[in-house]
């Protein structure tokens, strides 16, 4: 894997475990930013399974 994959994937992990974290902890004071910090984990998600299957494509085209 490209080394600038790896590093977005860990950057996007990271921060999505921080979030999460944080959300288990009980950061989110009102329902508002409960549902922001869901809504940043989606995303992060998304990104992540966009990222890895860009990366499969790209590596699946090398192979041929």
């Amino acid at each position: 894997m490209n080394k600038y994959f790896e590093i977005i994937l860990k950057e996007i992990e990271e921060r999505r475990e921080y979030v999460a974290k944080a959300l288990i902890e009980g950061s989110a004071k009102e329902y508002s930013e409960y549902r922001s910090m869901c809504g940043e984990i989606r995303g992060l998600s998304l990104a992540h399974h966009t990222v890895t299957d860009l990366v499969r494509k790209l590596e699946k085209d090398e192979d041929e």
